[in-house]
């Protein structure tokens, strides 16, 4: 998927807490070396931007974890949903279906 939008020069957005997320699954699954090295990828790279989840981006995913507290959402995913509001972001580059719950598109690439 993000091959496909580097080739297309699509513009991402994330969030600090999906990369502290992305992260820590690395750094369990591959070590120290391979989580810092997705960091400055991630930091490197000039189509994403990374927003950092303050007060406003709090308050709103609270609102979001309200609005679907029938469904198993996480915090990141809540503030995600936030940023993605506040971009005026339609689609989600991911697998999890929380995003379809929460009235955003899935891109697949």
């Amino acid at each position: 998927m993000f091959r496909a939008a580097a080739a297309r020069r699509i513009r991402l957005v994330t969030t600090n807490l999906v990369l502290a997320e992305t992260h820590r699954l690395l750094l369990h699954r591959a070590g120290v070396r391979p989580a810092a090295w997705a960091l400055d990828r991630f930091e490197a790279s000039p189509l994403l931007t990374i927003v950092f989840a303050g007060a406003e981006h709090h308050r709103a995913a609270r609102v979001w974890l309200e609005r679907l507290a029938d469904q198993l959402i996480s915090y990141t995913d809540a503030v995600s949903f936030a940023v993605m509001d506040s971009t005026r972001c339609a689609g989600a580059m991911s697998f999890d279906h929380d995003f379809m719950l929460a009235g955003f598109s899935l891109w697949f690439g």
